[in-house]
């Protein structure tokens, strides 16, 4: 996702900046940005699209000064452009942004009462705007110095925030100097050396001038000087920490210290989910904020088909999103594979509409079912990570996940992130079409909120997974097995094990064991069985007897606090309860690591593997 670097010392900052953003690319970003002291005042100079454009601005107006802040930016709130491209000004207050500021919209009302003027879109705006008048407000108590004051300015904007923030700030009235503040996911490392102070949101910025960085901690500031930099908490200035040492090549400081980019993605997903929710639930807590899905009660009614379609693993979402439309909104649905929708003569017009789902939104099946759709005068309303692909350029509407950028094949956060937004379209189809009230819309939107911890627990259990991977790793061949809407988290789970690790997996319907696939059952297939606590718990537990009677190896994945499966299984991966529409969100964790462990011990090329490439762009 978005990257910051900072400079302050005794080398050009430009070059400085613009070598650290090179660095970071491979997060992904549609616009970047610096702002530069030159010693008279900071001069800002952003672009829209690749670095590049930022070079080319620098070309032709070029800025020149030994201090200064950038940014890459992945557009969350606000569409791509230089207005809300970072770093973002207000008076002589300059910040650089990653994170989601949740209560941005009642800030900025009242700064805007106050009489500030907004440039962007952006939640991060409102972060310039306050720390600018905690600057006024000490100006005119004459307290400004340079020391801590700006630190003070800082501390006191931040805690009017709600959300997740690593910030870079630079004000006119602090020369050389940049505070830096971190709570939540988004990291934020810092290195000095004999030509200055270095910060940047990812190592790799920092490793061709310092393999020793300091991490910031939640809750903590910084304050960078050409000379170092200071610590600072709530309660004031903290003991420098040693710095940690860094022996990582370019390509593993990328991966941010994991071994591959699929696990990385894997453990990103609790922020990716929280990236996606990020403003669509109301302030009142029982609405949803979805302006990109414009539908009222009237169009509801008009809707006689909804089709929904993907490829691989987009179509599992599809999958799901089928049973959330149908159970909460009542239309009609029908999960489609892409690659099998135009030839299946489908039923289309004006009163069927498309959701086309698409990681990459360039998949070429996925496209021309898009094309279809238009060709007979249907709605397409596209799910889709990367802004401004072919599928989303095609669609009426488009709801953009905010998984970031997903380097290993095998797709997991993109995944997640999909369901998410496929139940969003669910609860908003429901509400226009007045299937469900005010309570149930409230308690939906709680599990919501509550989902990003639910996922960070989910993936505790890493060891236990891994012990898991090693007994299992030499199978020839493994069943997934899930009832109901856990069913396409069975599909999901075969695939990534067939994906990565070339080991054969079926998913099948609890209820289809006995027409064929127990056929297969004995003591040396392992059986992975989704076994939660939702409605056809009792059901799934039949599944497991008639496993085991057969010498079945069980591995289950089950609710917390589920005693029970200990008796019925070889091995049990607990995750959180979450309710039963979101269980298959928190169920589907435990699988990626499964899958990934597995891999990893059969020595596969975990992030590309074979014959598979990112993006199907043929048929």
């Amino acid at each position: 996702m978005c990257g910051i670097v900072g400079y302050t010392g005794n080398q050009d900052a430009t070059q400085v900046l613009l070598d650290g953003l090179k660095r970071l690319e491979y997060r992904g970003y549609d616009s970047s940005g610096i702002a530069v002291d030159t010693g008279e005042r900071i001069e800002l100079r952003r672009a829209l699209g690749k670095l590049a454009t930022l070079h080319d601005t620098l070309t032709e107006h070029p800025v020149e000064g030994l201090c200064g802040i950038g940014h890459t930016r992945w557009a969350t709130h606000g569409r791509p452009c230089v207005a809300n491209a970072h770093p973002h000004r207000a008076g002589g207050t300059f910040i650089t942004h990653n994170g989601i500021i949740e209560n941005h919209a009642e800030l900025r009302a009242r700064l805007e009462a106050d009489g500030h003027k907004f440039a962007s879109e952006t939640d991060s705006e409102v972060i310039a705007h306050l720390i600018e008048r905690a600057v006024r407000a000490a100006a005119g108590e004459a307290k400004l110095d340079a020391g801590a004051t700006l630190v003070a300015c800082v501390h006191s904007a931040l805690a009017e925030l709600t959300g997740s923030y690593a910030i870079a700030v630079m004000n006119d009235s602090f020369p050389a100097q940049i505070v830096a503040a971190k709570r939540g996911g988004s990291p934020l490392v810092i290195a000095h050396t004999s030509a200055g102070t270095h910060l940047a949101s990812d190592i790799p910025a920092l490793l061709p001038y310092s393999r020793d960085v300091v991490a910031l901690e939640d809750g903590e500031l910084a304050r960078l000087t050409p000379e170092g930099f200071e610590l600072f908490d709530a309660d004031g200035r903290i003991p420098q920490r040693t710095p940690k040492r860094i022996d990582w090549d370019p390509i593993s400081a990328e991966k941010g210290g994991y071994d591959h980019f699929m696990l990385k993605e894997i453990f990103e997903q609790p922020a990716a989910v929280s990236r996606t929710l990020a403003g669509r639930i109301a302030a009142s807590g029982n609405d949803l904020n979805l302006e990109e899905l414009p539908v009222g009660p009237e169009e509801a009614r008009r809707i006689r088909r909804l089709y929904l379609v993907g490829c691989g693993t987009a179509f599992y979402a599809c999958m799901l999103g089928k049973a959330w439309i149908e159970r909460l909104a009542g239309i009609p649905a029908e999960a489609v594979r892409a690659s099998e929708f135009r030839y299946g003569h489908p039923v289309l017009g004006p009163d069927t509409w498309l959701i086309p789902v698409s990681q990459s939104g360039e998949t070429a099946d996925t496209l021309a079912a898009v094309e279809l759709a238009r060709a007979a005068g249907g709605r397409v309303s596209s799910i889709c990570n990367v802004r401004d692909a072919s599928i989303p350029r095609a669609s009426d509407h488009v709801l953009y996940t905010q998984a970031g950028p997903e380097i290993g094949v095998a797709s997991t956060k993109a995944f997640t992130t999909q369901l998410l937004a496929l139940f969003l379209v669910a609860v908003r189809l429901a509400r226009a079409a007045g299937r469900i009230d005010d309570a149930l819309v409230s308690e939906l939107l709680d599990q919501l909120q509550q989902l990003p911890d639910k996922l960070e627990r989910a993936l505790a259990p890493t060891d236990q997974i891994r012990a898991i991977a090693e007994r299992y790793h030499r199978a020839h061949s493994f069943l997934f097995v899930g009832r109901e809407l856990l069913y396409p988290i069975a599909l999901e789970g075969a695939l990534k094990l067939k994906e990565i690790s070339y080991i054969h997996a079926e998913g099948y319907a609890g209820g289809e064991l006995k027409h064929g696939p127990i056929a297969l059952i004995d003591h040396e297939m392992p059986s992975v069985v989704l076994a939660l606590r939702t409605a056809l718990y009792d059901k799934i537990c039949s599944n497991l007897e008639q496993i085991r009677s057969r010498d079945g190896k069980i591995i289950a994945i089950g609710s917390e606090g589920d005693g029970e499966l200990l008796g019925r299984a070889h091995d049990v991966l607990y995750v959180p309860q979450v309710g039963d529409l979101l269980s298959p969100i928190v169920a589907t964790l435990p699988l990626q690591l499964l899958a990934y462990h597995i891999a990893v011990l059969k020595g596969t090329d975990v992030d590309q593997p074979r014959n598979l490439a990112k993006s199907v762009t043929v048929e």
